[in-house]
């Protein structure tokens, strides 16, 4: 807790001159969160492959070794300090999160952790006699999405913004964002130097549109991405790993998940298989509602996005749609989706038929759920067992938002019903039942089972989820959130029963279902 007091005194002595200053106005602003979570089944699985009893919250806890229930609780700090309105600094801790009674994150008995990361800061300034904002630094962005949240990019970054506003109904956004650069460590005396092309760099333009009735919002982004992006030297060998977590694919925030094929074939061995010049990354899309017969409200999304690397096998291109119908009443707004991700086919050589995407991780609020997927910005692990986002899915949807029949109490209730859209060949080459394609050519896989990296379905598998979310203002400045999930999946046992190593039918899939209790302090 040292570096928390140290943060906290520091915080007070910027209040305190504050006072004897007129030329910078400083503003302190945060949360105190915690989260009680009991979660069972989050991997889908009752037992391994190997008939071991699994023990964990979901598919990515399970690495970090969870409990079915955990008690959790972090605090956000943002601290601003104002010159103008035309320039204006923002620095934000997040403190946390630290598990209660886990000595690593500070929840043990004596407390005293070393949890205080800076999550952003900038600074915000205006061009002199324009209307162009810049805001520069560590930054929250979150790129276009009305009936989804936006499901390619959606975390921190560092970067550039400049926006542009021509008028009342027209603005422009461009960006610069480095999401890795420097990461590389070339550990085994390869001939690759390490921090050498292990660069992302990323280029955005949104053009937000507004008119009486509707908006609309059409955007672009492409990038590069050095081969040492995302690889690892292991005994003269070379893999993906995420630079984000020193490796572990931790939350789905892996590169390898997001921008390369599932499972692949290439006859060009181990050694040889990742290439060693940059990769080219494009994503264009188009979201916009139209409220013209306001209290009915039509949202759609679209997305198509392609990853390069300059070989077949590596490559990744797909497509995302979604339709949102809602209808505003007194008492809740009740309505109807429905959404498609294009799927992998049944060739591992040409590539991945995937929509890429880069991170999906950071305080979604429009998801399509609160359980299976990140649907919310609280903290916990009560969310994401199906994937960071709905890649190879397709599905409808109903819900009930903001229900309300007693005052300072809502809820939203959800179903929806999904399918994948991956071909059921693809099992065979991710359980490793199949080594090799149809061309005698050895498969490389990234996903080992279908709940590697989130779950990934095929035609053959579908499933349903429920939700039942409440939210108690108890006061101005303190919430109770309280979360109810249900997932079931329809997995095919003639696809995914079977796996390499394993006799017989070694697939275990259980229900997943959680409870789970937030308390928030904001100030």
């Amino acid at each position: 807790m040292k570096k928390v007091a140290i943060l906290m005194l520091a915080a007070g002595m910027v209040m305190a001159t504050c006072v004897n200053s007129n030329a910078i106005d400083f503003k302190i602003k945060g949360s105190f969160q915690f989260a009680f979570d009991y979660i069972n089944g989050g991997s889908f699985m009752g037992k391994t492959r190997a008939g071991n009893n699994v023990i964990g919250q979901q598919w990515a806890a399970m690495h970090q070794g969870r409990d079915s229930f955990e008690a959790i609780q972090r605090l956000h700090l943002q601290m601003e300090a104002v010159a103008s309105e035309s320039l204006s600094g923002t620095v934000f801790f997040e403190i946390g999160e630290q598990r209660w009674g886990m000595a690593s994150q500070g929840g043990a008995l004596g407390a005293d952790g070393d949890m205080v990361k800076v999550k952003q800061a900038y600074i915000d300034w205006l061009v002199p006699g324009t209307e162009l904002k810049l805001r520069m630094g560590l930054q929250g962005v979150r790129l276009p999405g009305f009936a989804l949240d936006n499901p390619v990019f959606n975390d921190d970054v560092a970067g550039i913004t400049a926006s542009y506003t021509f008028n009342k109904n027209v603005g422009l956004t461009a960006l610069w964002l480095r999401p890795y650069n420097d990461n590389y460590v070339d550990s085994y005396g390869s001939s690759f130097q390490s921090t050498f092309m292990d660069n992302m760099d990323l280029f955005v333009l949104s053009l937000p549109v507004r008119g009486d009735g509707f908006k609309v919002t059409p955007w672009v982004m492409g990038g590069a991405m050095g081969p040492h992006t995302g690889r690892v030297d292991k005994n003269g060998g070379h893999s993906f790993y995420n630079p984000s977590s020193g490796g572990q694919a931790l939350d789905g925030l892996s590169i390898r998940d997001g921008l390369a094929p599932a499972a692949f074939s290439s006859s060009r061995g181990k050694q040889g298989i990742w290439p060693d010049e940059y990769a080219s990354m494009f994503w264009g899309g188009i979201t916009g509602q139209m409220d013209l017969f306001s209290p009915f409200r039509l949202t759609a999304d679209f997305i198509y996005g392609a990853v390069d690397y300059g070989r077949s096998e590596l490559n990744r291109h797909g497509w995302f749609g979604m339709l949102l119908a809602e209808y505003e009443l007194d008492w809740a707004t009740p309505g109807i989706y429905g959404w498609y991700f294009s799927g992998d086919d049944d060739n591992p050589h040409n590539g991945s038929e995937r929509l890429p995407y880069i991170a999906t991780t950071n305080n979604l609020t429009n998801s399509l759920s609160t359980f299976g997927y990140r649907g919310n910005p609280i903290m916990g692990g009560g969310k994401g067992v199906l994937g960071v986002n709905p890649n190879g899915t397709w599905g409808v949807g109903f819900r009930l938002k903001d229900m309300s029949f007693l005052e300072d109490l809502k809820h939203t209730f959800r179903v929806n019903f999904f399918g994948g859209t991956n071909d059921t060949k693809m099992a065979a080459y991710i359980t490793g039942r199949d080594g090799l394609d149809d061309g005698g050519r050895a498969i490389y896989r990234n996903n080992t089972d279908f709940n590697s990296f989130g779950t990934y379905l095929t035609t053959a598998d579908t499933g349903i989820e429920i939700n039942f979310d409440s939210t108690y203002q108890m006061y101005d400045n303190l919430k109770f959130i309280c979360e109810l999930g249900y997932i079931h999946l329809w997995l095919d046992k003639d696809v995914w029963g079977e796996a390499g190593g394993y006799e017989g039918n070694s697939l275990n899939y259980k229900d997943a279902w959680k409870a789970s209790l937030n308390v928030i302090y904001s100030f």
